[in-house]
């Protein structure tokens, strides 16, 4: 079974190329090929690392089960595991009814995405040049922030296994590519500006939706670039809501990639924050600025025990003529119950990040002369040390008996020795 659809990208939907998908049994394949259009435009790029501005079919195979089909660019764009929950739940109650129906492929996954929300830059058209999954014109898939309640709803249902046939009609597509199973949405703020909205789950043992929002309010104090958040209280249900950052206050739309496109990483392989720091060097219009930023980063994630830093938690975006910059920060969360111990290897000789020795030495390969590293890392530490005070603000809205919940995440030893270090 053979499925074609054409590729564009920005608000303007200019032709890139065409996309391919093949299935043959179990096996799945696909095939890129750029236009002699996008070859020769005058704003031409490599939209993704693995996706040399060639003419011809560049073909790709998964390298493992855990790896998409495609290549970078588009598989950042796909559904994430919370997505991918919805469609296939609604898909299996279609097959109920009709038994003759194919299991999903890679494509269908692909193409269910909502094109007004789907992440970064790159969009797919039928033959006709039509947008898939796109509104009439006047209207938008895109739920507004005041549908939050009804949203929850649904998503409740299905991490239930209740949800009804117009649940799941309602979710699909309005999943994102940013990562993760745990129940969101994207939404379009009060003003009009995209956003994610993110839902406590029936699993969680704490306010984690509160927490990712303490987080990045801590991170902006630290000196770590990080979309606007806030909570929104949807009767009694805190939701974080956090800004898309690819998209201008106009709609425009940014191309984005994950640090696995970048590195071109395979799911089941271990990477570093050193081969990240060289791929800046060679990408970045700001590398040194950027390459102090991840170290800032990495500083900030040891101290808020921030373990799921894996690359597709970490992007770029696209500043013109092929050069790509680090996006900001996104899905920091701090993980009280588990051990300090990063998920991307500081160095491949070192392995994960458990202390701020291990940082501290390592800030040389960062640009960071040790005056630098010791203020860089004084910002950090007086950002996380106010957790506290952060987290009872009306933009927290944490309650006293909840901080509890997060106080090992924010104070144990690793703090101690970045105080130690400083001589405090």
């Amino acid at each position: 079974m053979k499925q074609v659809v054409q590729v564009c990208i920005g608000k303007a939907a200019t032709p890139v190329g065409t996309l391919a998908h093949t299935r043959q049994g179990q096996r799945e394949h696909s095939a890129f090929a750029y236009t002699d259009s996008w070859l020769h435009h005058a704003g031409r790029f490599e939209v993704s690392p693995d996706l040399p501005l060639l003419a011809g079919h560049q073909v790709r195979r998964a390298p493992a089960k855990a790896d998409s089909v495609f290549h970078g660019a588009l598989a950042d764009t796909a559904p994430d595991a919370w997505g991918r929950r919805v469609m296939a739940r609604a898909h299996a109650k279609r097959r109920k009814q009709d038994p003759t129906l194919g299991a999903l492929t890679e494509m269908d996954y692909l193409c269910a995405v909502d094109d007004f929300s789907r992440v970064g830059a790159l969009r797919l058209t039928d033959s006709a040049g039509q947008c898939l999954q796109t509104a009439e014109e006047g209207h938008r898939r895109t739920p507004p922030l005041l549908e939050l309640a009804h949203i929850y709803s649904a998503s409740r249902s299905v991490e239930m296994s209740q949800e009804t046939a117009q649940d799941l009609l309602y979710l699909q597509g309005k999943g994102t590519s940013l990562g993760g199973m745990r129940p969101k949405c994207t939404v379009l703020d009060e003003d009009g500006h995209l956003a994610i909205g993110k839902f406590p789950s029936i699993s969680d043992q704490r306010s984690v939706t509160r927490g990712e929002v303490l987080a990045l309010h801590l991170a902006q104090m630290a000196g770590i670039q990080v979309p606007p958040s806030r909570v929104a209280v949807v009767g009694e249900t805190p939701v974080a809501v956090i800004r898309r950052f690819d998209r201008t206050p106009d709609h425009g739309r940014i191309p984005y990639l994950s640090a696995a496109s970048v590195l071109q990483a395979s799911r089941d392989d271990d990477h570093a924050y050193t081969e990240l720091a060289d791929a800046i060097r060679t990408r970045s219009p700001q590398p040194t600025q950027d390459v102090q930023q991840l170290w800032r980063r990495m500083v900030f994630n040891l101290l808020i025990t921030n373990v799921d830093d894996h690359l597709q938690n970490l992007g770029f975006l696209h500043q013109g003529q092929g050069f790509w910059s680090l996006a900001p920060a996104f899905d920091l969360n701090p993980f009280p119950d588990k051990e300090r111990e990063s998920k991307t290897w500081l160095s491949p000789e070192q392995g994960p990040i458990t202390s701020i020795d291990m940082l501290l030495q390592a800030a040389p390969y960062f640009s960071l002369t040790p005056a630098q590293a010791n203020a860089t890392l004084a910002q950090v530490v007086d950002a996380v040390g106010a957790w506290r005070t952060v987290a009872r603000s009306p933009a927290v809205g944490l309650s006293a008996h909840e901080l509890t919940d997060f106080a090992d995440a924010f104070e144990h030893g690793a703090l101690q020795a970045a105080h130690h270090h400083l001589g405090r």
